[in-house]
Parts: structure tokens; sequence; C-alpha cells
């Protein structure tokens, strides 16, 4: 047996869409101090081009990215997206981001709910992407912990 360490894997780029509001800023938080992720994209339509440092201080010197717009060509660069934002948003990109091979954490409501009539009654509009929700994984890892290893679409619990 040899007593060399395992080659240390490369760190996950991933991406964070809607990450100015609560659940955004949690997560880039998490994200900026963990040893398998780097960022590579943060989202905001609304402070697309500001530093995210001089939004957040807090995160001054853990990352020097700027918010951009949504771009879902950039965002299929990531290895994983999490969706840091309200019901109806994440439901457009998601298809073409899982074509393209990227995982996704959606911490809104578009996936948690199966049965899509009764999602659209509760949420008031149509959804847009039935079939991923027939995928979804919904995030509780103490009930659904291997389908979530291998899921491509997590629904997390809200």
């Amino acid at each position: 047996m040899s007593s060399q360490p395992a080659p240390a894997s490369a760190p996950l780029k991933v991406g964070v869409v809607g990450g100015t509001g609560y659940t955004g800023v949690e997560l880039l938080r998490l994200l900026v101090n963990h040893p398998h992720a780097e960022l590579d994209v943060i989202t905001s339509r609304g402070e697309a081009g500001v530093a995210v440092a001089d939004l957040f201080p807090s995160l001054r010197g853990r990352t020097d990215l700027v918010f951009s717009e949504p771009d879902v060509k950039r965002l299929a660069a990531c290895d994983v997206v999490f969706f840091a934002t309200p019901h109806g948003v994440a439901m457009p990109m998601v298809p073409e981001l899982l074509d393209a091979g990227v995982r996704i954490v959606d911490l809104g409501a578009d996936f948690r709910i199966k049965d899509v009539p009764n999602w659209e009654k509760w949420y008031g509009l149509p959804h847009s992407c039935p079939d991923a929700v027939a995928e979804a994984v919904y995030g509780l890892p103490e009930v659904y912990r291997d389908e979530i290893k291998a899921a491509r679409l997590v629904a997390n619990p809200g």
C-alpha cells in the first residue's frame, strides 16, 4: 500500500444566480470558504457590473468577481449552478444548463413540487419545464442521500 496522498481533485467551478439576496449572500459566504469550490460566475440583474466585494465588504479578499447578468452560455461553463432566486427564475434556464451537463441546485421553489398542476395553482404561473420537475430530487439528504449523489437537479427544501 502506497503512503502517497491521493491526488487532489480540481475544485468545482460554481455559478450562483441571484447573489444579492439573503440566500445568495449566505451561499457566497459558504462557497468562498469551501475547499472544493471555485466561484466562477455570480449574477444579479440589478447589480451587474458591481464588484461583489464592494456590495458585500465581508467578502473582500475572498473573491474578485463582479456581478453579471445571468447568461446561460457563461453559466454552462460551470460544473454546478445554484439558483438563489424567487420562483419562476430558474426554470427557463435549467433545461439548457442540464443539456450542457451542469448540475443544478435550486434554492427557490421551481422544482420542489412534483405535481405540476398543483405547483401552478400555488405559484400562479405555468411551469415551463415539467420534464425537469420529474427528474428533480428533493434535497433532503437524511432521506434522499443516494439519489442526491447522482442527481443532475436538486430541489432544495425551503
